[in-house]
């Protein structure tokens, strides 16, 4: 691991490092979808922009709700502070400023959704390759297996060997990436979003039971429980998406008339 990267007078945070990475990625993909949807390229810098800025804010007001005992006496300074930011927080404050932005260029419909399903996907990935380098305390229980790791210079150091849950991941939600880009035409609009919640919601469920995290209900962690949201949200808008695809014509029309 890697924490810092020390270029002359400049020391470089790797998390930080490969979290720009992964919005330059995302911006990447999308960029190539809008092209390919016939919609400017341009957007795709702007669907990143606010996906930057929504996502830090609500990863920043989902950590002051986790933590407002803490919190509570100086809200200002736990706002801003450097540290501190919760995945599930910058996902939905993402994709509320995504969906207002797209509101905004008259794009809000499913193809949004489906624009963004693979960018999701691999800026995830870079989020966890961050993770992995600065050792940041997202690793797993105690394990003697055949890859497991000890992170003694990550900023939550440990000299046991555990599971490297951000290898893991990083590596899954790459495969995911790749299989939402190769599927991306193949769909109707929005199932591409559907299966991404599906196979995101399915890769933290099923990680979390080598992760460190407590839990919280039935056996499960607080991430679990969110995974578990996020596979029947994703499941049911299939099932949404599926029912309007096979209804006839007539009751088709009667609803875009009412």
């Amino acid at each position: 691991m890697q924490p810092e990267l020390d270029l002359g007078p400049i020391t470089l945070q790797t998390f930080g490092l490969m979290m720009g990475l992964g919005f330059v990625a995302a911006g990447l993909l999308a960029s190539r979808y809008l092209r390919e949807l016939g919609k400017p390229v341009d957007w795709a810098y702007e669907m990143v922009f606010a996906a930057l800025v929504g996502g830090i804010v609500g990863a920043r007001l989902w950590w002051v709700a986790e933590n407002w005992s803490d919190a509570q006496d100086d809200l200002v300074g736990s706002f801003f502070s450097g540290s501190g930011l919760v995945w599930y927080g910058g996902a939905l404050g993402g994709a509320a400023a995504v969906l207002l932005w797209a509101r905004r260029r008259d794009f809000f419909g499913l193809q949004v959704l489906d624009v963004a399903a693979p960018s999701l996907a691999v800026g995830y990935a870079f989020g966890r390759i961050g993770c992995q380098l600065a050792g940041d305390g997202d690793y797993g229980v105690p394990w003697d297996g055949p890859w497991a790791m000890a992170y003694p210079d990550g900023t939550v150091p440990t000299t046991e060997e555990v599971h490297p849950t951000p290898v893991y991941e990083a590596l899954t939600m790459l495969l995911v990436a790749a299989l939402l880009w190769r599927l991306r035409h193949r769909w109707r609009p929005g199932t591409l979003f559907a299966v991404y919640l599906i196979l995101a919601g399915a890769e933290r469920f099923l990680v979390e039971f080598v992760r460190r995290n407590d839990e919280v209900l039935v056996g499960l962690t607080q991430p679990q429980l969110l995974s578990v949201v996020m596979i029947v949200g994703g499941a049911a808008f299939l099932a949404f998406l599926r029912r309007g695809a096979e209804a006839p014509a007539p009751a088709r029309a009667a609803r875009s008339r009412a």
